[in-house]
């Protein structure tokens, strides 16, 4: 079960809060070996345990911008944990590195899944967070990432990716998946070959996996990023349209979600 959207212009209501009070923390934890550096955000001015989201960073690693989105979550009501994927808070600032980085964790997809269950494991533990009410996003990389996670059966309530490569599941662990997923696309991304967003989608419609597909004509990788200009690529650049209406879908379907 799928819907298709190609975005010219979106309206939708959130909810607001009278206050927003946002507390932040770094939190050390281990996947087996690798000592990672967490990032954790709440509003105080919420009281009791709050639906989670765990927030996925790009091929650069734990850095400002994905921080920036964990603080983002937590005006909106949630508490929002940003993983640190490649350990020890490492960041790269050259794509080669970057790309040195993600690749070696996406070369053993089991300790990939592991690396993101031992975060989202991080997230339940916290006072703030409802456990029954779990959700994760991810950026490039991160919603690779988050899109694994559903793959291995994680009890997620939705997933939202953002300019993500787009994996195809088995057939089997297409059913396993759990959340609604929404995919925000860059209808103009030339890292995304077509071929790999066509076997994403069918090996999610034969499962009838509930999914929407977001594609924004103009729109190439890192459309979310205000500081993608900068790398000097041109397959790479902020789209500040693309970037609030897919954070105002992404917003609307943890509303619909996360409902009692």
């Amino acid at each position: 079960m799928f819907r298709t959207v190609v975005v010219v212009t979106g309206c939708f209501v959130l909810v607001s809060f009278a206050r927003a009070d946002v507390q932040t923390k770094k939190i050390a934890y281990k996947h087996g070996d690798l000592e990672c550096q967490g990032y954790l955000a709440w509003d105080d001015a919420v009281k009791g345990p709050r639906p989670g989201v765990l927030v996925v960073h790009e091929w650069w690693g734990l850095d400002d911008y994905a921080r920036g989105r964990a603080e983002q979550l937590a005006k909106l009501g949630y508490v929002a944990f940003a993983a640190d994927m490649y350990g020890e808070g490492k960041v790269a600032e050259h794509p080669k590195e970057a790309g040195e980085m993600a690749a070696k964790v996406r070369a053993n997809v089991p300790d990939w899944r592991k690396r993101a269950a031992t975060a989202l494991d991080v997230l339940k533990s916290q006072p703030q967070c409802d456990k029954t009410k779990l959700a994760a996003i991810g950026y490039c990389f991160g919603g690779s990432t988050a899109l694994q996670l559903a793959y291995s059966g994680a009890d997620l309530k939705a997933v939202a990716t953002f300019h993500a490569a787009l994996p195809a599941p088995t057939a089997a662990e297409a059913k396993q998946i759990k959340a609604t997923i929404l995919v925000c696309h860059g209808a103009d991304d030339k890292f995304i070959p077509d071929q790999a967003i066509k076997a994403f989608r069918d090996t999610l419609d034969k499962a009838g996996v509930k999914y929407e597909f977001v594609s924004y004509p103009g729109a190439v990788h890192s459309f979310t990023v205000p500081g993608a200009d900068k790398h000097n690529n041109p397959g790479m650049k902020y789209n500040k349209s693309a970037d609030q209406d897919s954070w105002k879908r992404m917003a609307a379907l943890f509303e619909e979600r996360f409902k009692s």
